[in-house]
């Protein structure tokens, strides 16, 4: 299973940015999908998350500006990030979840398999 994001850059503080994330190697609709976070010095944390039914969870600090979407014809999951704020810069990393376990709390333990991840960079 081939996970790789796509999308990242450098945009003011009150921008927006589309992150997407391309899965291959696997059966796509099986997977619960998520987007983590992992800024300097930090730990790395989940942002949101879309199951293999699509329900999504986001952490409550993006909530209202973060959109997680899938689509399965393209095997890919994407994250809108919108109202873009400095405490936002972090490297932003796709992650698979065979059992989808991890999508309902968020809990990085849960996924398999990773991208490399994408920066995203927010200058205020």
């Amino acid at each position: 299973v081939q996970v790789m994001e796509s999308g990242g850059g450098l945009v003011q503080a009150g921008g927006s940015l589309r992150l997407s994330c391309t899965v291959s190697g696997a059966t796509f609709d099986d997977y619960g999908m998520a987007w983590f976070r992992q800024a300097p010095g930090k730990e790395r944390e989940g942002v949101a998350s879309a199951d293999s039914n699509g329900r999504t969870r986001y952490v409550e600090s993006v909530k209202g500006r973060f959109t997680i979407s899938r689509d399965t014809a393209k095997n890919t999951v994407d994250l809108q990030l919108a109202t873009l704020k400095p405490e936002d810069t972090a490297k932003y990393y796709c992650a698979a979840d065979p059992t989808s376990t991890g999508c309902h709390i968020l809990s990085r333990q849960f996924f398999s398999y990773w991208g490399e991840g994408t920066q995203v960079t927010v200058s205020s």
